[in-house]
């Protein structure tokens, strides 16, 4: 305990130690909050769910706290549901006969934000037997005017795509062009149309400015049965979300930055020590044993030196899809075979000679005790550093794997993301969070070990104090 209370003074002498460890003790930190308040099998669920189950989140949005650094305020999504009673929201099913009823549904919010909405969709759940309701949808904007978007047929699971209905945006250009006594000459979105002041500024592109109110979206149906049951879901899609914004899928980018760390880490520090106890183990062996066992174990690691490493990976990769931990025992694998092992065994030839090793032997240690009792641990200490430094190669490799489309394709990863964002143009897009997230992510990661890494090569290698 007093050394290793010793070594831990003298680590935190060195100001890139402590800034290394108190990054990595984040990234740990990181890594249980996210064990524990997301199990790794729900991550999994979410992360491959896909469209269907993110419906209620836009679609390439921004991370929330883009607001507090723009002046223009970007919209948060509104969600309004009749199953889930709230202010604005009322639903009502009235009798009007013996075979009919009479559907009064109104959704109203207001809206303060700057800029226009990414969509707008109107989900729909009835039951009837033979007959579906009828119904019009109506949306009222602040100024009084009532537009009729659609009068449909809705089916048990309906969805109405307002923000795609082109019909209706050609209508509602047309009608605006009457009123402005001037033709709209572009095709102006029907978001815009929906919200924007009804002015000239509607007559060039990207001039269009936001009718802040109260907004209402009212529906008037029949149903031709008796007992019909139906709720209606209004979502207007904002362009911020979350703290980490979403990708194409609309799934939230946090489920896989948080799940990225533990993963990193458990990829990074299980592939690092593993090689680096191994190779110590060959190289002991062939130091040791000499003779045909050092011969055999020398060729072997030769043919995996002249083996290309990241080539070979990527063959084995391109051929068989696996998840990441097969992928971690593959790079394992490949990887105890390296110059490491040389390494070593140059290290253990030299101890062998020592006194206290003869002495071992004198007194009838065993072969497998001198190995692991007296040669191992004079080795330790030296390849501490190496071992910290080379967590970050690990994983960089597996993120360079995700990257190229190589890894595991449904683990929620750093890597993986932005695999996503470079095939779906994140870049041209100007959706620039959903590259840099990861890449902050992995940047501090390799800084971190890094930083610790060359720390430890000072303390354990006391020539480099002096440079």
């Amino acid at each position: 305990m007093p050394r290793l209370k010793h070594f831990f003074r003298q680590l935190l002498l060195y100001k890139s130690a402590t800034v290394g460890l108190a990054i990595i003790l984040g990234l740990i930190a990181i890594s249980i909050y996210t064990v524990f308040s997301i199990p790794y099998s729900d991550a999994i669920k979410l992360w491959r769910a896909g469209e269907q189950y993110w419906l209620d989140t836009p679609r390439n949005a921004l991370p929330s706290w883009v607001n507090l650094f723009l002046s223009k305020k970007l919209p948060e999504t509104i969600i309004l549901d009749t199953e889930n009673p709230q202010v604005g929201v009322s639903k009502a099913i009235i009798s009007a006969g013996e075979e009919s009823s009479v559907i009064k549904v109104e959704f109203v919010f207001d809206y303060r934000y700057d800029d226009f909405p990414s969509e707008i969709n109107l989900f729909f759940k009835s039951s009837y037997n033979s007959s579906p309701p009828r119904l019009t949808i109506h949306w009222v904007k602040p100024n009084g005017e009532d537009i009729v978007l659609k009068s449909m047929l809705v089916a048990k699971d309906d969805r109405y795509y307002i923000s795609n209905d082109e019909k209706l945006a050609r209508r509602l250009r047309s009608t605006f062009s009457v009123k402005l006594n001037r033709t709209i000459g572009y095709d102006l979105p029907i978001l815009v149309l929906l919200f924007a002041q009804e002015d000239e500024s509607l007559l060039d592109p990207g001039t269009a400015k936001v009718m802040k109110g109260t907004y209402r979206l009212w529906i008037d149906g029949i149903a031709f049965e008796k007992d019909v049951k139906l709720d209606a879901k209004l979502v207007v899609y904002g362009k911020v979300y979350g703290w980490a914004g979403t990708d194409h899928l609309r799934r939230d980018l946090g489920i896989a930055l948080l799940w990225g760390t533990p993963i990193a880490l458990s990829f990074g520090i299980t592939a690092s020590v593993s090689v680096a106890l191994i190779q110590i183990f060959i190289g002991a062996l062939c130091a040791w044993f000499g003779g045909k066992v050092d011969t055999v174990l020398q060729r072997v690691t030769e043919i995996f030196m002249v083996l290309p490493f990241l080539p070979t990976l990527i063959m084995i990769s391109t051929l068989y899809k696996f998840n990441i931990w097969v992928l971690l025992l593959i790079v394992i694998l490949l990887s105890i075979f390296g110059s490491g092992v040389k390494n070593y065994r140059a290290m253990f030839l030299q101890i062998k000679e020592f006194p206290y090793v003869e002495a071992a032997r004198a007194y009838g240690a065993s072969n497998f005790r001198i190995v692991t009792y007296y040669l191992i641990p004079k080795v330790l200490p030296t390849i501490i550093p190496s071992m910290v430094l080379s967590v970050a190669d690990f994983v960089f490799l597996e993120a360079a794997l995700a990257i190229l489309g190589l890894g595991d394709p449904l683990a929620p990863t750093w890597g993986k993301i932005i695999n996503d964002a470079y095939v779906n143009g994140a870049l041209y897009k100007g959706l620039y969070y959903w590259v840099l997230e990861p890449s902050v992510m992995l940047a501090l990661t390799s800084l971190s070990f890094a930083m610790l890494g060359f720390t430890l090569d000072k303390i354990f290698n006391p020539k480099l104090r002096e440079i």
